[in-house]
């Protein structure tokens, strides 16, 4: 998968679209992801027992094809590489040709 766990992304459409967040956690069988404080909507909670009832934000996920991945090394929305470098794969960012590390 080209989008890992602690990338910093942008939003590229969507009601969130030109915000930047980070990716909290991915589901690539989906091809979808959860972007930290990005994509909430409101739900409604009944009163349990033990547990407060009211109106909480919860996160949904975002299709991979919606985010883009801001390069650590020029800061742009980059699409990512591939490369094999001493029998290890690596991304690389496909704009300055850069090795993209965590």
């Amino acid at each position: 998968m080209r989008i890992k766990k602690g990338d910093k992304v942008k939003i590229l459409l969507g009601k969130d679209r030109g915000k930047e967040g980070k990716v909290e956690y991915v589901l690539a069988k989906k091809s979808r992801v959860f972007v930290g404080g990005i994509n909430l909507y409101k739900r409604h909670v009944r009163k349990m027992q033990g547990a407060e009832g009211g109106i909480i934000d919860i996160p949904k996920p975002l299709d991979i094809s919606n985010i883009g991945l801001v390069c650590p090394n020029c800061n742009k929305v980059a699409r990512v590489g591939f490369e094999i470098i001493n029998k290890t794969k690596v991304r690389i960012c496909r704009k300055c040709k850069k090795e993209i590390n965590k």
